[in-house]
């Protein structure tokens, strides 16, 4: 049974670092591009970042590009989101998901992942 924990969620101030790890077993990782998402109170899960299987690509919304990084180590099953700069409005539950999927235009969607982390908590005071 494929599973996805996160992990690295917490406080921080305006301006501060946190670093997610998504540690993922019972699958073949390296043949899943990876994604996060957050969700905020009362409203939708929305994309945040995604990785194609080897690394070699990666994809941001555009309200974290030049902030966020995603990257991966197959070697160690886990894909990183570094969140830089972080801002009161990036407070959200941030989710990681696994998709066989190989058309980047579909990184974008929920609907083509097909597993999902327990999400983890980030908070950013102002």
């Amino acid at each position: 049974q494929v599973q996805l924990v996160e992990s690295g969620g917490g406080l921080v101030q305006a301006g501060g670092s946190l670093r997610l790890s998504c540690a993922a077993s019972g699958q073949t990782f390296s043949s899943y591009a990876m994604g996060w998402f957050r969700q905020a109170p009362g409203k939708e899960r929305e994309f945040v970042a995604a990785i194609s299987s080897n690394g070699s690509s990666t994809y941001y919304t555009e309200s974290v590009k030049s902030r966020f990084t995603i990257s991966r180590d197959n070697g160690k099953n886990t894909v990183f989101l570094q969140m830089n700069s972080l801002k009161p409005e990036d407070t959200a539950d941030y989710y990681c998901a696994s998709t066989p999927s190989r058309s980047s235009a579909s990184y974008y969607r929920r609907g083509a992942y097909g597993r999902w982390g327990q999400g983890t908590q980030v908070t950013v005071s102002s």
